[in-house]
């Protein structure tokens, strides 16, 4: 089984290189693969041949390279959180967005943007990114502690309340995000609607560099779960039994969760279909043990949303699509063809 699973990790990893250099090559200024690794081999020292042109260079380093980067970053954070989630709560709907995670990230930064517009203009671009992550993420804990506390019931999270409250807290924070939406001023408006459509065109290394502390504790945290996770799919009181802290794994995954999809939304905006998608994929592929599917969905999450960016800003070329609205369009097919094919299986239909 250890031979099986490094294979995996390796044809997932050698997916999501190749996925990052294709999205690092194609746009408007087009990069060839010589090219691509001329210029790789120049910057360690190990070639002195130059194929390429100084605009190449510069757009390589300063436009696409911090946004291919974000994006892979972003993509294994939505689906580490999403696998996460369902291994907790033993459900398969059990993604960030759908219990408030994202809402609640959303409504805090839209509080920011309208209410903290002067501190913002006085911070500057880089510190105004930290600030927007810090609120996006305090937004995201919030939701989800509330979420998660209306759905106890005699110590125990009742998994159809806690999809339930999710709904009923996504439409409340959605609902006050409309309303700051309706309060702003125009420029207040469009940096609304970016956090509602989700878009990577405002990647730039200081918004990477302001996202990806929250995002690399919980990858490198998550993972760890998967072991005290399978025991938990066979319920919280075998999992005690056998001397795993189920209140302690349950605090672990949230607050790492709501960390990496709360630093996601607040630099990218809502993205959906990420974390709820790709778990299935590697469960359908792969089976259920969590050890494999939660670093798994990090490393295909991240091919994913490269690839689905690499879309968004080339199928309309000259404009750019927003890459909320790909991963729903390429997304949401493939989830239905999910279930349809399940409930085949089972000879449901």
């Amino acid at each position: 089984m250890l031979k099986s699973y490094q294979l995996i990790f390796s044809g997932l990893t050698l997916f999501l290189l190749a996925s990052m250099v294709a999205a690092l090559c194609v746009g408007a200024v087009h990069i060839s693969l010589p090219q691509f690794w001329s210029m790789v081999t120049n910057s360690i020292g190990l070639s002195n041949e130059q194929s390429y042109t100084d605009q190449q260079t510069a757009v390589l380093l300063n436009i696409r390279l911090p946004r291919v980067l974000l994006g892979a970053a972003i993509g294994a954070a939505l689906a580490i959180s999403g696998s996460s989630l369902q291994g907790l709560f033993r459900n398969p709907l059990a993604e960030p967005g759908l219990i408030g995670i994202s809402a609640g990230a959303t409504l805090a930064a839209a509080l920011t943007i309208v209410f903290g517009g002067p501190l913002l203009n006085r911070l500057g671009n880089e510190h105004s990114y930290y600030v927007l992550a810090i609120a996006a993420f305090i937004g995201a804990f919030i939701t989800t502690l509330i979420v998660y506390r209306l759905a106890m019931h005699n110590g125990k999270t009742v998994i159809t309340a806690l999809l339930l409250m999710g709904i009923a807290i996504n439409a409340i924070a959605f609902a006050f995000t409309g309303l700051l939406t309706y309060l702003s001023t125009d420029e207040q408006l469009r940096n609304i609607t970016f956090w509602s459509l989700g878009s990577l065109g405002g990647a730039s290394w200081i918004a990477f560099s302001s996202a990806i502390p929250f995002i690399v504790i919980p990858l490198i945290g998550l993972p760890f779960m998967g072991k005290s996770l399978n025991a938990i799919a066979l319920g919280e009181a075998q999992a005690a039994h056998m001397g795993i802290s189920v209140n302690h794994i349950k605090t672990l995954v949230i607050i790492f969760s709501t960390m990496a999809v709360g630093a996601s939304v607040a630099v990218a905006g809502l993205i959906s279909f990420i974390g709820l998608v790709i778990p299935h994929i590697l469960r359908m592929a792969f089976g259920a043990d969590n050890r494999l599917i939660i670093p798994a969905s990090a490393l295909l999450g991240a091919a994913a949303l490269s690839f689905a960016d690499m879309i968004s800003r080339t199928v309309v070329a000259p404009a750019e699509l927003p890459i909320g609205i790909v991963t729903a369009i390429g997304g949401s097919p493939i989830f239905i063809y999910m279930i349809w094919s399940q409930l085949k299986k089972q000879q449901i239909i």
